[in-house]
């Protein structure tokens, strides 16, 4: 008997560490499966979580809902141009963080945590009073939108690209260099490929962050009105299902970019390898 109970045993024990990050793992998918499903619902009522029937119209029409391709449209060009200006000046200040020593560098490094730290409700307040003070009191929109997104993505692309750096090994460039590459084509050919995997970390992580904001947004946007306020907005009165549509898109994007750097690296490798 207790040959059997002790392998057994061990099996549980092997497998409980698995078992345990899948039912996470399930627990945390739940919502997104929520999404999905509720994108072909057809509701019959404002109960928006309740399943009424199956139907394409919402992909069909994913514009139906009166404002919210505006929305949503304002939320990725603000994505997107804050997640190109804090990813550049976020890498460049990661470089002269990690390379380079100056006077000021530690208080550098804890400015950088500050934002990161700080209550979303305390830095928008903060965002609004400095554009308040500078004049921008009455003209508050998209454009004050973008400045505060770009100040919060900053410091998380700092953070992620800094991280990469300090992992590369310095080696591989003075090997570079002693085959007479110069420090451009070193930088080109050596050490932004290597860094490149945490700057495209960065970008994506700075993307979702100033898409899913709503806080920050919220205190400095004026009249404008981004996709998040948006459905925060018609919450009150029912949320549209072409809302889930959106976020099972999102979704499915996100899903197709890991799987193509995936993809990319493991071919890498075996290019490598081979």
């Amino acid at each position: 008997m207790n040959g059997p109970l002790q392998r057994l045993g061990r099996w549980v024990g092997s497998h409980l560490v698995l078992a345990g990050g899948l039912l996470v793992l399930l627990y945390m998918f739940v919502p997104i499966f929520v999404v999905v499903l509720m994108s072909f619902n057809d509701p019959d009522s404002r109960l928006i979580y309740r399943f009424d029937g199956f139907t394409l119209k919402n992909w069909a029409n994913p514009c139906a809902a009166d404002g919210m391709c505006g929305a949503l449209s304002r939320s990725i060009q603000i994505g997107l141009l804050a997640t190109v200006v804090a990813t550049l000046l976020g890498t460049l200040m990661a470089f002269a963080l990690v390379r380079h020593r100056f006077h000021g560098r530690s208080a550098a490094n804890l400015g950088i945590f500050l934002p990161m730290a700080s209550p979303e409700i305390v830095m928008g307040s903060s965002l609004l009073a400095l554009f308040v003070a500078a004049g921008f009191g009455g003209r508050l929109g998209f454009w004050t939108i973008l400045i505060a997104h770009i100040m919060f993505c900053l410091s998380f692309v700092v953070v992620t690209v800094r991280a990469r750096l300090a992992g590369l090994d310095d080696n591989l460039e003075q090997a570079a260099m002693d085959l007479y590459a110069t420090e451009v084509q070193t930088f080109r050919r050596v050490t932004l490929p290597l860094v490149f995997p945490g700057i495209l970390g960065a970008a994506l992580l700075s993307f979702s962050l100033s898409f899913d904001d709503f806080i920050i947004t919220n205190l400095n946007a004026g009249n404008t009105t981004t996709f998040p306020m948006y459905v925060w907005g018609v919450a009150q009165r029912g949320v549209p299902m072409q809302v889930n549509v959106v976020g099972t898109v999102m979704f499915l994007v996100s899903v197709v970019i890991v799987v193509a750097v995936e993809v990319r690296r493991r071919r890498q490798e075996r290019v490598l390898a081979g």
